[in-house]
């Protein structure tokens, strides 16, 4: 068997392993308030969640617009120092970060880790021809610039559409007892649950297939960036699957530590969650749900009072994100390093 092949069918399976950890990393967001509420048990819970992510599946089949994974696969890393050694090591980097956060039930971005593995990869690849002082040779600025941006952005659109949505709603039910309101909202939340999961497949699974359309362009199966069937249905059976598979450490900081929801709060957090994450994927922006969740859960738990919200773990989670970067990009450099000295290849 031709030995390209094998190559790129390795990667492709190592880039299907990172949404599937993307999906079991990140299930937490799309279920924690939810779960939180008690509107749906756990194991329910990753099944409606799981569902909703391939639902995102369709829209992709049907218009053939994935505008997160051509800003993923070819608009955040120059091409030209771009090989398969280079994506399998930026999988690799990405995959360690995302594992060590799970391990420590710390909500990181597993969006960032695969961004920053890449990145570190191909700097890594840069320094080894061009030399250190060209490493930042391999970024593409724009790209870079854009996403960044909405690091800041995505998730202080969801605090503040989770606060506005919060005010709405006590106006509205003004009227309405507590219980009542709950007993319309454990439904609404259902609904709710349901956007922020098809938000999160929309985003999420585009940049794992951004990864397989770059692997199969760099090696030449395909001769312009455009993705493939196959690939959105494998992306999102993967990030499925892992969504079943559940995050149970990260779902009981971002479902219960963060601050204390109830049905009306989880709904709000999950729509200003999913309107947050809708806006830049139309945009063909990557986000971190993540990040988005984490926000819209704080906006909704500060309408009582500040202190409601756990701000010092909320400080935590936001060092975490700041390391995210950084940190994946070196994992990505070493992995780079590593296959170069095995196997010679670069």
């Amino acid at each position: 068997m031709d030995r390209t092949l094998i190559l790129v069918a390795v990667i492709v399976i190592v880039a299907l392993i990172f949404d599937y950890i993307n999906g079991f990393h990140d299930a937490a967001n799309s279920i924690a308030t939810i779960v939180a509420t008690r509107v749906l048990s756990p194991f329910q819970a990753v099944l409606w969640a799981a569902f909703f992510n391939f639902v995102a599946a369709i829209p992709l089949l049907y218009f053939q617009e994935a505008g997160v994974a051509a800003t993923v696969g070819k608009d955040m890393v120059n091409q030209t120092y771009v090989t398969v050694y280079v994506i399998l090591a930026g999988l690799i980097g990405a995959i360690f970060w995302n594992l060590v956060t799970w391990y420590y039930g710390i909500p990181s971005s597993s969006s960032h880790a695969l961004i920053g593995g890449y990145a570190g990869a191909a700097m890594a690849k840069v320094a080894e021809v061009k030399g250190l002082s060209s490493v930042f040779d391999a970024l593409v600025l724009k790209g870079w610039i854009t996403t960044t941006t909405f690091i800041i952005v995505a998730p202080l659109m969801g605090l503040a559409l989770g606060y506005i949505l919060m005010i709405m709603v006590f106006w509205l039910f003004r009227h309405e007892s507590p219980a009542h309101m709950d007993r319309w909202f454990r439904k609404l939340q259902l609904v709710s649950s349901a956007l922020f999961s098809y938000s999160h497949g929309s985003n999420d699974a585009q940049k794992t297939i951004g990864i397989i359309t770059g692997v199969l362009l760099t090696s030449g199966y395909i001769q312009t960036f455009h993705v493939q069937g196959w690939v959105v249905l494998a992306a999102y059976v993967a990030i499925g699957l892992g969504t079943m598979t559940g995050g149970w450490r990260i779902v009981h900081t971002m479902g219960g530590r963060l601050t204390r929801l109830k049905p009306r709060g989880g709904f709000c957090a999950e729509t200003a969650g999913a309107l947050a994450i809708l806006f830049p994927t139309y945009l063909h922006v990557p986000v971190s749900t993540t990040h988005v969740i984490t926000g819209a859960i704080a906006g909704v738990g500060s309408i009582q009072r500040v202190k409601a919200v756990r701000w010092g773990l909320a400080t935590n989670i936001v060092w975490a994100w700041i390391l995210t970067l950084p940190m994946s990009a070196l994992a990505g450099a070493v992995a780079y390093a590593l296959i170069r000295l095995t196997t010679g290849r670069s």
